[in-house]
């Protein structure tokens, strides 16, 4: 045994058989652990009912499981869940289920605050402190598909990667987490119904094509004019239009799998017919959707939803180019629980 025990989920399966095997013990133990760990998705080693008392004990001896705890949870008015999700180590992030007629979605994070600094996001303006864990990502799916069977008598259906954090600047924990998820071996939910949104990294775009991903990808745009870009998502100056624009084209050519856009629409920023005539370019260089969603305010002022008419515009003229769009009405605003406002005010 050794003074600091490991933390059994960052053990493959092969290497959990080899643990038994070096205690003298069969190797097939391996695999019943490994499915108590992801599958039945237990927090202790007692729970493991068919595995021997003594076996139990060794794990105990020699391992951890660093399981995630809902802290607090809010429930909205329409139905949206935020749960508070204390980490092993004492940090906290927030994660979302978003329910409605057909469907229910979990919303995770990915980073401890974020490594980038979108002006409009509360989320941008807590420091990044560390990167999530694939377990900790696969706990947050897990406590709200047990939410969603819980409160509306369904599994969960979709999971969206739009919490707190960048995921691609945590991408091997990502993928790992997502391997998990839809692994036989894991929650077994099929990649086409998990979307990744990310503000743009181009060249980690580029190698989500090459590595073959099989889930959705959505790109946090907001603007298709680069100096309007940088003024609210100031990392754009690292990561120009340009480039993201031949990152798209790229991971487009290698999966053929369409892109949404996030795009906002704010007064006096974003609300011109130059803006509009911007992003109808921009979307006929790939296949690609618009999802407009509706502003939450973060408490400053600086940002204000933009007026029905800007967004009708934008509406007929994305449509007058055949370019699908959904107006995406925002949920649990009233438990700060919409897009934009997860800043652990808990």
């Amino acid at each position: 045994m050794t003074d600091k025990k490991k933390d059994i989920r960052a053990l493959t399966k092969d290497q959990l058989r080899a643990f038994f095997v070096d205690q003298g013990d069969k190797a097939f133990r391996g695999n019943q652990v490994y499915e108590w760990l992801w599958k039945k998705a237990v927090y202790s080693f007692e729970d493991m009912t068919n595995i021997a008392k003594e076996t139990r004990q060794l794990l105990e001896d020699n391992f951890v499981i660093n399981h995630i705890r809902v802290d607090t949870m809010q429930r909205s008015s329409d139905g949206t869940i935020k749960n508070a999700v204390r980490l092993h180590d004492g940090l906290v992030v927030e994660s979302v289920l978003i329910p409605t007629a057909t469907r229910t979605t979990a919303c995770v994070s990915s980073q401890v605050g974020c490594s980038l600094d979108c002006k409009f996001c509360a989320t941008a303006r807590l420091k990044r402190m560390r990167n999530l864990n694939p377990d900790e990502i696969y706990d947050q799916v897990v406590a709200i598909h047990n939410e969603s069977r819980l409160y509306h008598n369904r599994p969960l259906s979709n999971i969206v990667f739009m919490g707190m954090g960048e995921p691609l600047m945590n991408y091997n924990n990502v993928i790992k987490a997502i391997d998990k998820i839809t692994s036989k071996e894991g929650l077994a939910m099929s990649p086409k119904r998990i979307t990744l949104s990310t503000s743009g990294i181009p060249k980690m775009i580029k190698k989500m094509a090459d590595d073959g991903v099989k889930f959705n990808l959505a790109v946090s745009l907001h603007s298709a004019i680069d100096e309007v870009r940088t003024s609210i998502m100031p990392f754009n100056e690292n990561f120009p239009l340009h480039d993201l624009k031949e990152a798209l084209e790229y991971w487009y050519s290698k999966t053929k799998s369409r892109i949404s856009y996030e795009y906002v629409v704010w007064k006096g920023i974003n609300d011109t017919r130059k803006d509009i005539d911007a992003l109808v370019q921009f979307c006929k260089y790939v296949p690609s959707k618009v999802n407009i969603i509706e502003y939450n305010p973060i408490d400053d002022g600086q940002f204000q939803q933009a007026s029905s008419t800007a967004l009708n515009l934008y509406i007929e003229e994305l449509e007058k180019h055949r370019i699908v769009v959904n107006v995406r009405r925002s949920r649990g605003k009233d438990i700060d629980a919409a897009c934009g406002q997860l800043a652990n005010k808990t």
